[in-house]
């Protein structure tokens, strides 16, 4: 792989899977880590794998892959260590000049309550959440990418919707009224 194409897909998709590595984790450093190790593993990776025809396809899933690598040597540290407490940063917004401080709030508490029922959602199908909705991928490419059935991701993208729904309607009416 040669520096421009490497420059070209940080240009390209950099943002998106940036973005996609701080919803894996919340933490900044750790999003970070796991961003520059995803491109590092994609200039080893490129000369053994055809990454030309869907390079942001192949950048999700070495992002996938690192982050699962992680949370399961953390898991397993952890079980031998005991729980270590982390500080976790959100991603905030920048305000719409347009909007008034109360809108503002609003908004920003529907956010938050939005966030806080997909982080409450079981991994299989908050992943299928975030890769679909986050990153407005196909069905067929987060079945590659997660390596499941077609079949499965839609089943797991309706049951967390229909998981959403019930959670946010409950959370969503009790805000209004």
């Amino acid at each position: 792989m040669s520096r421009e194409e490497l420059e070209g897909w940080i240009a390209e998709y950099g943002k998106e899977i940036y973005s996609f590595c701080r919803t894996l984790t919340p933490n900044k450093q750790e999003a970070d880590d796991l961003y520059q190790d995803t491109f590092l593993k994609m200039v080893e990776l490129c000369s053994r794998l055809d990454v030309k025809k869907n390079p942001k396809s192949y950048l999700l899933s070495v992002a996938l892959n690192l982050w699962r690598n992680r949370r399961r040597k953390f898991s397993w540290r952890q079980r031998i260590t005991g729980p270590l407490i982390s500080a976790e940063e959100m991603v905030t917004d920048v305000p719409s000049a347009q909007q008034s401080v109360e809108e503002q709030m609003i908004l920003e508490e529907e956010k938050q309550s939005i966030r806080r029922a997909v982080e409450a959602l079981a991994w299989k199908y908050r992943l299928v959440v975030y890769l679909f909705y986050m990153e407005d991928m196909k069905i067929t490419q987060i079945s590659k990418i997660l390596k499941i059935p077609e079949g499965t991701v839609k089943s797991r993208l309706y049951k967390a919707k229909k998981v959403l729904k019930k959670e946010l309607e409950v959370v969503l009416n009790e805000k209004r009224h």
